[in-house]
């Protein structure tokens, strides 16, 4: 597999959470949910450089709570105003020569590895990737009068993270200058005029923004790790019967 890099946005302040602990820092079961996210991109893509990017009033918390833990190897920088401030800092932060770059939501922990590094081999071939699902609600588009219409949703997409290209892509995307329609990675790789190609996400790998979400996605890992739990139970029964039989 090509070299990667994954740099890791984790500048919420938790506004939309209410106060208290931004998410990036809440327990999702028994780890920081910024743990969590470092730790799934260390295990799906060993080896590569991790740079996580943080506001600087939260950097000295953070280490003093990933202390605490068997945190994955990761390093950290001060992020700027904007994501794409922070995006910046984290390409800047980067010490190695990787082939192929991911930008993450720090507070999107649950994504699998087999996803990631589907959208890794996308990227790799097309220089630009990014995980997707078919939205399940309907739309409607409103306008300044206040009046709406409904939208075709066989033509919408939601768009998750990992999102990956190929270095040159996105440092050169990530020379130009900030526009407010700049919402995700993909779209400064538009503007820059790559295409994107769109690879096939997970509904569980949802982004914690309000407090609703820790509910699925604590609900998410009970199962994952019950199903864990029940193949290695199965895996140390089929391998008993097979012990007995070499007798």
């Amino acid at each position: 597999m090509e070299r990667v890099a994954v740099i890791i946005v984790a500048g919420g302040s938790g506004r939309r959470m209410g106060e208290g602990l931004p998410k990036q820092f809440r327990f999702l079961g028994n780890l920081p949910v910024l743990a969590r996210t470092i730790g799934l991109f260390a295990d799906a893509l060993p080896g590569a450089e991790i740079v996580v990017v943080l506001p600087e009033g939260h950097i000295s918390f953070w280490k003093d709570l990933a202390a605490r833990f068997d945190v994955a190897g990761h390093r950290v920088v001060a992020g700027g105003a904007e994501r794409f401030d922070s995006v910046r800092c984290g390409l800047k932060a980067l010490t190695g020569d990787p082939e192929l770059i991911a930008v993450q939501d720090g507070v999107r922990p649950l994504g699998t590895a087999e996803m990631i590094r589907r959208v890794v081999r996308a990227a790799a071939e097309h220089g630009a990737a990014i995980p997707v699902v078919e939205p399940v609600d309907s739309f409607r588009e409103t306008d300044s009068a206040g009046n709406s219409h409904p939208v075709d949703r066989s033509r919408l997409r939601c768009v998750q993270t990992p999102q990956v290209f190929r270095a040159d892509v996105l440092r050169n995307a990530y020379a130009a200058e900030f526009r407010p329609a700049f919402t995700d990675d993909a779209s400064v790789v538009e503007a820059a005029g790559h295409p994107v190609c769109l690879v096939p996400g997970e509904r569980g790998n949802i982004k914690l923004t309000a407090p609703e979400d820790f509910i699925v996605a604590e609900a998410l890992l009970t199962a994952r790790e019950e199903a864990e739990a029940a193949g290695a139970d199965e895996a140390a029964g089929a391998n008993g019967r097979e012990a007995r039989h070499a007798e």
